[in-house]
């Protein structure tokens, strides 16, 4: 029976020599070892899984809330999404035409329990990450899922306030980075500790955090500056429709720094933590 394929059988035969110095090396087996875990959990399609449940459950919510609360949160939507000029205008006009009873209960209902769409798709990622099986079930993991996508709409009315605050301390630059960082590392520990309940590993949940945090220093520095000139040219380019475009991939891209610090932490505590086989679904 034929030994089965190596890591250097795909390998060009004049880059083998180069490529096992480097897989003999500690850092290239931690590399290696990585990239067969992204490629286990599939990051790539959940991170599109993420964002596409991301954009469909937040926004409405927001929608939701701006039509509920008036003029005044309209106002303050547009500057939480960092809209155009152009797309802020076509926003205020058509929620000034929205009343707060035009939802009613039902509505509401509605749009929070199809939210839970986000929820439901984190959950599954955090188990296939970690590979962990046991949590809540029935009307406790209806709970968690409806809490974990209000803390999410919460974390983002609050950032800018989050900001504020650090402009009042000494150092404001750096006194914001380092509540952002807080928060950031506060929010990755909360989602799948809502999500999972007591399944949820204290030692991946807790790293994975510190990790999230860490990356979203340099994206948010780099959002900072991309984001509002994405949006501007998808909308010159290709109208209101072309805001979806810009949310999508940014939304894309904090899915894959989610899931990778779920990846990294559990990678840095020791691997998997499951009785069993995960639902990798």
């Amino acid at each position: 029976m034929p030994e089965p394929a190596g890591p250097l059988d795909r390998i060009p035969l004049w880059l083998r020599p180069r490529a096992a110095l480097i897989l003999g090396s500690r850092l290239g087996r931690v590399l290696l070892h990585g990239a067969g875990e992204l490629v286990r959990v599939q990051i790539f399609d959940r991170s599109m899984t993420l964002a596409a449940q991301s954009f469909t459950s937040i926004f409405p919510l927001l929608i939701m809330l701006a039509a509920l609360l008036g003029p005044a949160y309209r106002e303050r939507l547009t500057r939480l999404l960092q809209l155009p000029d152009t797309s802020e205008q076509l926003v205020q006009t058509a929620l000034s035409g929205s009343r707060s009873n035009a939802f009613g209960v039902v509505g509401c209902l509605i749009v929070i329990l199809s939210a839970t769409g986000l929820s439901r798709a984190l959950v599954r990622s955090y188990r296939a990450v970690w590979t962990v099986e046991r949590g809540p079930a029935g009307a406790a993991a209806t709970g968690r899922q409806i809490g974990t996508v209000l803390a999410l709409v919460g974390f983002l009315l609050f950032a800018r306030l989050l900001g504020w605050v650090a402009s009042l301390l000494p150092l404001p630059n750096v006194t914001g980075v380092v509540v952002k960082l807080v928060a950031d590392v506060a929010l990755a520990v909360l989602l799948p500790w809502l999500l999972l309940g007591a399944g949820a590993p204290r030692g991946p949940l807790l790293a994975g955090g510190v990790a999230f945090g860490l990356m979203m220093v340099a994206v948010r520095a780099g959002g900072a500056i991309y984001l509002p000139r994405a949006l501007q040219s998808s909308t010159d380019r290709y109208g209101t429709i072309g805001l979806a475009f810009s949310y999508l991939g940014w939304l894309y891209v904090l899915s894959f720094c989610l899931l990778l610090s779920a990846v990294i932490g559990g990678m840095v505590t020791g691997g998997r933590f499951t009785d069993g086989p995960a639902d990798g679904r």
